[in-house]
Parts: C-alpha cells; sequence; structure tokens
C-alpha cells in the first residue's frame, strides 16, 4: 500500500512547430491542444490503410505479413487510436464548417482498429454514461462477482455476441431515433461489408477487419471490467464509489490520462490534460469516499490480477488515501467492493463497510 505519490502524469500535450499546415489546422479545431490527435490520426491512416490494401492486393497476402501488419496497428497505434476515439466523442474536434470532419475517426479509421463506424458513440456516450454502471447500463459490472474469470466470459460473450440486439433494442425503448439508426447502420454496415469481402479475399478480411473486432472487443470488455470492478453495494451510483482512478502509469502517457477514471465519469467533457489537475484539486473528495486508486498500474493489470485473485499484489498498489488502513483493512476493502451486486441489493447494503 502506498500513501499518495507524486503525480507524473501529462497535463500538457506536445507541442508542434508553428509551419503553416499546424496554423490552418488550429484555426479548424475546437481545442488547439488537441492538435496531436490530428497528426496522430493522419499517421495512422498513412500507415494502416496502405498495408490493409497491400494485403488485398492480389498474390500478396500471407499469414506473416498478417502478424506484421497486427504487431504495427496492436502494438503502435490500437489503445492510442481507441483513447483518441473516446476524447474526440466526448469533444468534439473540429469546428464548423469542419465537423464532418469528426466522422473521419469513426468511419475512416474505426473498421481498421475493430471499431465499426458510430457503435462505440452510441454505447459509450449514449448508454454507459447515461446509465453510469447501474444495472439498467448493458455493460453494468454489478451483477457479476468481479474477481471471478468464469464470470468474466460471461460478461465477455454476452458482449461479443447480442450487444447489437441489446443496444438496438435500449435505444428503441427510449425513443432515441437516431442512435438506434446509427447503432444498425454502423453494426450491420460493417458486418455486411464483412462478408462481402470475404468474397474478395477470405484471408485479408479475417486478418484486417474480423480478427481485430473480436480482440478489441475483448479488450474494451477487460477495461471496462477493471474500471468498474470495486463498487459499493450502498452506493453505487457515486462515481467515487463505482469507478477507479489509476495514476502515474505509461498507460496514461500514452492513452491522454485515461487512468482518471473517477473524474471522466464525474465531468465526461473534461480535457484530458485536465483530468490529473482536477484529481489533485479534489483529492479531498476522493479520500471521504473511500475512492479506489491504484499507482503504477493500469486498468489491464487490475484485470490480470483480478482474475487470479491476487489481492496482496492489488493491496501492494493501492493507494491509502487516509494513512490509517492497515494492508488486512485494504484487502478486506477491495474484496467487499468485487461481491456481486443483485438487483435487489439490501441485503449487501444492510452489511457494514469496511473501514
Amino acid at each position: 500500500m502506498k500513501t499518495l505519490p507524486a503525480i507524473t502524469d501529462p497535463v500538457q500535450p506536445p507541442v508542434y512547430g508553428d509551419h503553416w499546415f499546424n496554423r490552418k489546422l488550429k484555426a479548424m479545431l475546437v481545442e488547439e491542444r488537441d492538435l496531436l490527435f490530428v497528426h496522430l490520426a493522419l499517421l495512422m491512416a498513412a500507415v494502416t490503410i496502405p498495408f490493409a490494401a497491400l494485403l488485398y492486393w492480389p498474390g500478396m497476402f500471407s499469414w506473416r505479413l498478417a502478424v506484421i501488419y497486427w504487431a504495427i496497428n496492436f502494438l503502435v497505434f490500437q489503445d492510442k487510436y481507441i483513447l483518441m476515439l473516446h476524447c474526440t466523442s466526448h469533444r468534439a474536434l473540429f469546428r464548423h464548417p469542419w465537423r464532418w470532419l469528426d466522422k473521419g475517426m469513426h468511419w475512416v479509421l474505426g473498421p481498421f482498429y475493430g471499431e465499426p463506424p458510430e457503435v462505440y458513440f452510441c454505447h459509450h456516450l449514449g448508454m454507459h454514461h447515461a446509465e453510469n454502471n447501474l444495472p439498467g447500463d448493458l455493460s453494468s459490472t454489478m451483477r457479476f462477482q468481479r474477481d471471478s474469470a468464469v464470470d468474466f466470459l460471461r460478461y465477455f460473450f454476452r458482449f461479443l455476441f447480442f450487444i447489437t440486439i441489446e443496444l438496438s433494442r435500449y435505444f428503441r425503448a427510449r425513443g432515441r431515433a437516431k442512435l438506434f439508426r446509427n447503432t444498425l447502420v454502423g453494426e450491420l454496415g460493417f458486418m455486411l461489408a464483412c462478408v462481402l469481402l470475404c468474397f474478395v479475399n477470405l484471408e485479408a478480411t479475417l486478418a484486417v477487419f474480423i480478427i481485430p473486432v473480436i480482440v478489441v472487443r475483448f479488450l474494451m470488455m477487460s477495461g471496462n471490467w477493471a474500471q468498474h470492478a470495486f463498487v459499493d453495494a450502498r452506493d453505487p451510483g457515486n462515481s467515487y464509489k463505482n469507478s477507479i482512478t489509476c495514476i502515474n502509469t505509461r498507460y496514461n502517457r500514452r492513452c491522454f490520462n485515461d487512468g482518471y477514471h473517477i473524474g471522466h465519469h464525474l465531468k465526461q467533457t473534461r480535457h484530458w490534460t485536465e483530468l490529473p489537475i482536477e484529481f489533485q484539486n479534489d483529492i479531498g473528495k476522493y479520500r471521504d469516499n473511500n475512492a479506489v486508486i491504484f499507482d503504477g498500474i493500469d486498468f489491464f493489470v487490475v484485470w490480470g490480477a483480478l482474475m487470479i485473485r491476487n489481492y496482496d499484489f492489488l493491496a501492494d498498489h493501492f493507494v491509502d488515501l487516509t494513512g490509517q488502513r492497515t494492508r488486512d483493512e485494504i484487502i478486506a476493502l477491495l474484496k467487499e467492493r468485487t461481491r456481486r451486486i443483485p438487483e435487489d441489493n439490501s441485503e449487501l447494503a444492510a452489511v457494514p463497510a469496511p473501514a
């Protein structure tokens, strides 16, 4: 366990040269701080799309070449793309009349990084944030035992096979016609395109589109599982008590401070550079709400530790904002927060909370 360390996560975006191209881009952007997203998107398009086309070129496909393609996409770009998509979904990137360029994140790059067009936006903003991990959230972790690998697999396969049906029904029941339409158009359009491309080149379609979407959905569900693994059954709608924050990680430095998940749920539109500042300014609220904070590990490491129930490891990285908990008390808190919460959680709510 640790007391609060110094924060080393980024609060400033990279500085780019003041030449005509960057000046033109800045004039088109809502926030000059987001210039890095344009540079990153252009680099991804310049590398990934030609490489994918090469895999489709007659006589060029080989699984060895596909592995190189995956290595570039997954090891260099994938995490950055998902969190760039996250940031630009919550905050528009381009000003009017350039707003239509925002769609490039979804429709041009998305399919190459396991994201059917529009579906991420609909699921994450239209449903997940609206429901805040409560029972109405289709990706809620509450009904599962969150240190159980079996329960995680149930959670993942439900999402993989049924999310299109469940998400479209969710929007239809709430009369949200645009999100209902965009979900079906994005998901079914992607599936249809994959079917048609299989007749062009089955192996390339598997490598470029089908396998990545399965891998990415696994990663997204394991990340969301960890983000909402430690839920206080007595106050499950409180973002301090149903989310976690991970500080001082390589993941935050690569992925625009995504580890500050509590701060993000408190204010969805907060700019990524402001998340470490909010955390430090409001540390008293985190302490008073018994928020779960980890130092030096990210969501995927937290997920892995939960899958093997390594609470000693989690306790080693737990930030005790009170400075008074014993190691056993920290482990008891973490275990209590991972317990399955039934729809009627009155029985759990009657149990005294760990200190």
